[in-house]
């Protein structure tokens, strides 16, 4: 299997998926996205929104083999969480 290789740094796909993210695919968002997975290809700025980071994926390079994708959690700066949280005591 080959493996695809990325063609921007970093910090250009930041830049092109949260400008992409912003600007066109916010303003479509429901509130029944919220939490979900939006994968976008940072070339051709088509996406796709699924509760299931690898489902988004595997969509959205059906339609595009070779896509640059950037991935981003609705209403979260994050995608993934870490840790755990201090649990209430009662």
């Amino acid at each position: 299997m080959i493996s695809k290789q990325p063609r921007y740094s970093k910090e250009e796909f930041a830049r092109r998926g949260d400008r992409i993210y912003e600007n066109l695919i916010h303003p479509k968002i429901k509130p029944e996205d919220k939490g979900k997975i939006v994968a976008i290809d940072i070339e051709t700025e088509d996406f796709e929104i699924d509760a299931n980071e690898i489902a988004a994926c595997d969509r959205l390079e059906k339609r595009h083999p070779d896509a640059q994708i950037w991935i981003i959690r609705v209403g979260s700066r994050y995608v993934r969480k870490f840790g755990g949280r201090p649990t209430k005591k009662i």
